[in-house]
């Protein structure tokens, strides 16, 4: 189940909101429950996976604050234990594939499905674990409680990563209130229509632009293949951060106030600037959890490198099982070592830009591509190699046919939008009686223009997927 599919907006969503508001004693069982069946919807088995490490990470919690002598035993136990998990289930095929491929061992893999959303989930209960060890947090008392955190159907599928401080009092304290829910109305809206109207249209380009197999591939023009990967840019911004708008957006009408998770990454200036803007909660994860432990940069130069070698390894690594994300986080961290030690702040502001979506664009080739052999056609076809010539006429009548659609998705990936919002509430409070009905007006028909389009975009499209259910 999606956020993005007419089932859940129409049935799941409307009943769990309905049930919610008319039962006030019982909301978090509520949400408890709702959330366990959305996470079901996938494959009820993994349910029990999800259950599992929630009951391991809420014991060991417990433990660590009831005998803090040993805490640090409790926390390693606990890491060892998740880590594993995650790692048999995400990592060990891809481990046995390349050792067959060396060895000739074992004959055969069996293949393991990968749960929804391990990833995250994983992560935070990692969180929550070593805060309590830090004492920032307290241990929850109650299993159901940390269950409801870790199964929260907003975001327990594809993020953003919820800390447990984030929430700990709101799973007690909260109290909503209407401008709540029509924050939270709007914010779903804004992400719904970002989804089904443009990033899906954009993958629809994208996946004709890049089709699969090597000499499909080999076929396509350089200019094809620069405009596929450039739909591919929009295309996951807009489907992921849609996901983090509609979760945001969930969370506030119930009560929860769950950290922004994108920061229109691509108006960034350098590509330290986009990972600040990018996937932020995962980035903090990895700064706080992983590269602060390590020594950060408060260490020598030598001890420094080897801390973002650690963490860009395990950040492109997280993303999946496949040599290509690898390559994807050690590719980042060449450039972030490049501007950190070689030409930091020698790029003019201008330029500067340009740099930086040009490593982006590039990245995100190396992102798509899990085929290798595939990969290497395309980067070889983006620089003249290999490919059907420059141009051709199939890739022009579809950059022609969608050219609006291009252009508007660009706009949405920038703040223009938020500005233009921000100037004409501004003017509406200046005592103009014209900007002030204007305002009221644009802002009464959003929500429901919105709705109306992405619903209009859904009906009868079955080509809906959310490309963060796979990480």
């Amino acid at each position: 189940m999606v956020f993005s599919s007419l089932f859940f907006l129409f049935v799941f969503l409307i009943c769990n909101l309905i049930v919610y508001f008319f039962n006030v004693k019982y909301r978090n069982i509520i949400l408890l429950a709702f959330s366990l069946i959305f996470y079901s919807w996938g494959g009820p088995r993994y349910l029990i996976l999800l259950i599992g490490d929630t009951f391991i990470s809420w014991i060991f919690a417990l433990l660590m604050e009831k005998y803090p002598k040993y805490k640090k035993i409790f926390l390693i136990l606990d890491l060892v234990f998740m880590l594993s998990v995650l790692g048999i289930f995400k990592y060990l095929g891809f481990i046995l594939t390349n050792i067959q491929h060396i060895f000739h061992v074992p004959k055969e893999i069996v293949q393991i499905v990968l749960p929804i959303g391990i990833s995250f989930y994983t992560f935070q209960l990692i969180s929550y674990d070593v805060d309590v060890y830090k004492e920032k947090v307290k241990a929850q008392p109650v299993f159901w409680k940390l269950l409801l955190y870790s199964s929260l159907f907003h975001q327990c599928i594809a993020g953003p990563i919820v800390r447990y401080e984030t929430v700990a009092n709101e799973i007690d304290h909260r109290k909503v209130n209407l401008n709540d829910v029509y924050y939270g109305i709007r914010r779903f809206s804004i992400g719904l229509a970002k989804k089904a109207v443009l990033a899906n249209s954009c993958a629809s380009i994208a996946d004709t632009l890049l089709p699969s197999g090597t000499q499909a591939l080999h076929a396509q023009s350089t200019l094809g293949l620069w405009a596929g990967v450039i739909m591919y840019t929009l295309q996951i911004y807009l489907d992921f951060s849609a996901y983090s708008d509609m979760a945001i957006g969930m969370g506030r009408m119930v009560g929860f106030h769950y950290l922004e998770n994108f920061n229109y990454p691509y108006v960034a200036c350098s590509v330290q600037d986009f990972w600040r803007r990018w996937h932020i909660s995962l980035s903090t994860f990895f700064r706080d959890y992983v590269y602060i432990p390590l020594g950060g940069n408060r260490v020598s130069k030598r001890k420094t490198i080897r801390n973002l070698a650690i963490v860009w390894f395990l950040t492109g690594l997280w993303h999946g099982a496949s040599w290509n994300y690898i390559f994807w986080g050690l590719y980042y961290l060449a450039f972030l070592l490049m501007e950190r030690y070689v030409y930091k702040d020698k790029i003019k502001k201008g330029w500067s830009h340009i740099y930086t979506l040009l490593v982006v664009v590039v990245g995100w080739t190396i992102f798509r591509f899990e085929n290798l052999s595939e990969l290497k056609t395309v980067l070889c076809g983006m620089i003249g190699i290999n490919t059907g010539g420059f141009v051709n006429l199939a890739c022009i009548t579809q950059l022609k046919t969608n050219l609006f659609l291009i252009l508007f998705s660009m706009i949405a990936c920038t703040n223009l939008g938020n500005m233009m919002h921000n100037a004409l509430t501004h003017l509406s409070k200046t005592g103009n009686q014209f900007f002030f009905y204007f305002y009221n007006i644009i802002d009464t028909l959003t929500v429901p223009v919105l709705l109306f389009l992405s619903f209009l975009a859904l009906i009868g499209n079955n080509y809906n997927p959310f490309l963060y259910f796979q990480f």
